[in-house]
This record gives C-alpha cells, structure tokens and sequence, in this order.
C-alpha cells in the first residue's frame, strides 16, 4: 500500500494571516447527488423549533425531489420555516430564463421560503457578467451543537442533481446536449463537515448577507421583480453568532474563495480574493508524484500552466483529468469557443508533460456519456479539495466561490476519497491494490479506458480550424472565461 504523506501537511495551507484553517475537525465525502440529497434530508427534518439553517445556491428548483418518494427542496424548507426554523438564504439572481439560466426558478423558491416565515434574497451583487456559483448549506441546533453541520461542494438544489453511482441520471432532467440522452447521466460530489470548520462555512455565508450594497442596485425592473417575491432591498440582521461548534475530528479544513474585483466593492474583498487560485497554484507547485482532477470545464491557458510548470519541474508526475464528453450546450457559437478553451489547456499540459498528462471523460455502463459536474482535485493523497469551482479563469477571478482544501493527519481521507472514485470509474474492486499505486497511475488508466466493466474513455479535444481559432478565441476570453483581477494583475500569471 503507497502511504506517502507530506510531512508537514500545515504547510500545505496558505499562510493563516491570509485565509484562516482550523482543526479538529471531520470531513465526510457524498459522491453523487443521491447521496447528498438524502443526507440533507435527514438533517433538515432533524431541525427543531430554535435551529438554523443558512445556505447558498446557483440555481433552486422548488419541485426537485430529494428522494425517490421523498419531498421537494420547496416542501422541508417550507416546513422548517413553519415549525420555527430559523432558515435564511443567498439565491443567485441570474438572468432571465429566456437565456436559459436561473432568475425565475431562484425567484419561486425564495418566495416559498419567505411566505414560509424564512428570509431568502435575490442577490445579484457581482460583478457584470458573472454569477454567484457558491453552493453552501449550514444547519446549526440550538442546544447541540455537537450536531451542527455544514455542506460544501458542487451540487444545486435542482434538477438533474439527483444521480447515483448507476448514472441512469435525474427522473427530474435539466436541458443539456441532447447526447447525454433524455435523463443525462450527473456525476457530481460534496462533502460534509463537522466541527469548528462549520463557523467558517457561515462565515461565507455571512460577509456575503451583511454586504450593505442593496441586493438589487443595477436593475429597476429587478427592484421589481425583487419586490414582488417579497425580497427586501437590504437583509434582516443575522441573529447573535453561537459560540463554534466542537472538535469532531482529525481532518484540518481551510476554506477557499474567489470574490471579483467590482464596483461597488464587496467590503469584506475591496480588491476580491483569489485565495482559491493561490491555494491550488501553492498545491501544485508542491506536487510531487499525483495530481487528480474531476472538473465541468478544465479551461485556460493560465491555470493550465500552473500544472504545466510542476509537470516541467517535477519527472515523476503525472496529471490525470475527468471531465465531461461534449460541453453541456454544443452550439454554433458556445460549442467552439468552450472547446477552444479546452484544447488551448490540452495543448500546453501535452507539451509539458507528454504521456504523463492525460484526460478521460465518463460514460454509464449502457455508453451513455456522463456529464461530469463535479469540482474534485486530490494532490499527492495528501492535500483535496471539493467545492463549487472550476479549473479557469472565471472560477480563479471573475465569480464568487467557495472551495473547502482538507488535509488528515492520519494520511486517510484524500487516498481513499480518490481510491474510491477510480474503483467507480475504473470498474475495480474497491480492496484492488493498484487503486493505491501512486506511481503507475497513468498506466493503469491507460489499461483501464475501454476495458470490460471500466467506464472511462481517453478525451482528447478536438483540433480548433485556424479560421474558427480566431472568432473563438475571442468569444472565449470575453464571456466565457473572462478575468475578473484588477488590471495590474491581469496576464502577470499571480492570482
């Protein structure tokens, strides 16, 4: 068994003056939206009159059920409120659904949980162009406190979440490339955490919710629209903080955030944070032997060379990449400029790394493809992270996301939240002692891509035609991946 640890896993962190870690605490991975969904469940109907519940969202959808037979994210939060929970959310506002993003369904979930006795808000306090990507959940218990918990990850409160480890996908499907079939097969994670960590997840939540900026500042007719949701302008003040809650674990948590640059300025960020960008390009420049990503986009020249140069640096290592087969909208104009991103990362990683790097996407065991969702990095088992970003400039810059970076002194969590994983995509036995050979990882995914029972299949982007480079690349760098630093930062490589 390969049970190569850091030696100093604090140093791993950033420095503590910059984004604060704590210990103590433990961390539970849910794979797949299934399992998330049917632990939050449990947790909610848990709550009590006095509790509460914090969270924020990319996109709610009221009727998505949490269960096969269960109720919908409308009906517990809706009956939380109405037992006495204290529930309070951050809906992103979005635009319009005529482009096929959130604003309507955000508006009906927020208007069940405030007619319900919570207060949700519509919140479109970022920067032109960009969306509130965080998704959170904290529930706190009024007299036990040893049972308070917070969730950090990938997965939304809507359709086509709800997918298992079969990957026959969500009853309930969301619009996507009609290549994934009529219920897209998600592959998604969260993880759980208990202790301390759980007063910086509300943390997040709170700097956001005691901004002063009015939610609703740049669009009249979204003052509106605002209103009649019965969202108010600016939030009620959060309630008096509860001590943290106690120790739970061996797991060190740091919690990870992008905030943009913008006017006017988040107060808590005056000149965003990019302490995700800083927190991966300090993991990758200690990389030594693995480094393992599950990412929706896999984007950007810039973030791609912080891989390449530990590929250049380092011999021994090598980068292996899950992402999704087709982007989830394939059309004449976001198709290539999506796949120009892509290839643009592919391209620089090869020329690093040669054979060392490479990238696979999923299928389910009929061959359907399988949209990969899930925002996954494990670095030499020692140092992960699971949260709401991706590897791009958007997720490193330009929209607000939060990332939770997990360290265990026991040298557990990480090695078998990956060995876990590659059992699933690989078609192994869980106990198979390859799964925990760091150092022939490239090989046996090699093996492994289109073998009998495996569901990877080896991903390489497609070559962009010089005369749609040029078209794309521009359409690339302006609305899909754009930068959100200040100028003085802007193509210097720092974060």
């Amino acid at each position: 068994m390969d049970t190569h640890q850091e030696s100093d896993p604090a140093a791993w962190f950033l420095p503590a003056h910059e984004r604060p870690w704590t210990a103590g605490n433990l961390v539970i991975p849910h794979v797949h939206g299934a399992a998330y969904f049917a632990r939050l469940l449990e947790t909610l109907e848990a709550t009590q009159e006095g509790d509460r519940v914090f969270f924020t969202d990319w996109r709610g959808d009221c009727d998505e059920r949490l269960a096969d037979d269960g109720p919908t994210v409308a009906d517990v939060l809706a009956a939380a409120g109405k037992r006495g929970v204290e529930v309070r959310a951050l809906l992103w506002r979005s635009h319009s659904d005529v482009v096929s993003l959130n604003a309507q369904e955000n508006q009906h979930l927020g208007t069940v949980i405030n007619e319900s006795g919570g207060e949700a808000l519509l919140d479109e306090r970022v920067r032109r162009g960009g969306s509130h990507h965080q998704k959170l959940f904290v529930v706190r218990r009024k007299d036990r406190h040893d049972l308070d918990v917070a969730f950090v990850g990938g997965i939304d409160l809507c359709h086509g979440r709800r997918d298992d480890a079969s990957h026959a996908g969500d009853p309930q499907a969301p619009p996507l490339d009609e290549r994934y079939g009529p219920t897209p097969p998600w592959h998604d994670a969260m993880v759980e955490i208990r202790g301390p960590a759980v007063a910086h997840v509300l943390d997040a939540f709170s700097e956001r919710w005691e901004d002063p900026t009015p939610v609703d500042h740049r669009n009249p007719y979204r003052a509106v629209v605002h209103r009649a949701a019965r969202m108010p302008r600016r939030p009620e003040p959060l309630p008096e903080r509860w001590d943290p809650p106690p120790e739970a674990g061996p797991h060190l948590v740091q919690l990870l955030r992008t905030y943009p640059a913008k006017k006017p300025p988040f107060p808590f960020a005056p000149s965003g944070e990019r302490s995700i960008a800083r927190g991966y390009s300090r993991a990758f420049a200690r990389a030594r032997r693995l480094v393992y990503v599950e990412d929706q986009y896999f984007w950007s020249a810039e973030v791609a060379t912080t891989l390449a140069e530990a590929l250049e640096r380092e011999p021994g290592l090598q980068v292996i990449a899950v992402v999704p087969r087709y982007p989830e909208e394939d059309g004449r104009t976001s198709g290539p400029a999506m796949s120009f991103g892509q290839r643009v990362a592919w391209e620089r990683l090869r020329a690093a790394g040669g054979d060392r790097f490479a990238m696979y996407d999923l299928e389910n065991p009929s061959g359907t493809p399988v949209y990969v969702h899930a925002k996954v990095c494990i670095v030499d088992d020692t140092w992960m992270t699971c949260g709401s970003d991706n590897l791009n400039l958007r997720s490193w810059t330009h929209d607000t996301e939060l990332t939770c970076a997990i360290l265990d002194p026991e040298g557990r969590l990480p090695r078998e939240t990956r060995a876990g994983l590659w059992a699933e995509h690989l078609g192994l036995a869980d106990d198979d002692p390859r799964l925990t050979d760091l150092d022939r990882a490239g090989a046996l995914w090699a093996e492994r891509a289109g073998a009998p029972g495996s569901r990877i299949r080896s991903h390489v982007p497609d070559p962009i035609p010089r005369h749609t480079r040029l078209w794309a690349g521009a359409a690339y760098r302006l609305f899909i991946d754009p930068d959100g630093r200040p100028r003085g930062l802007r193509h210097s490589g720092r974060f």
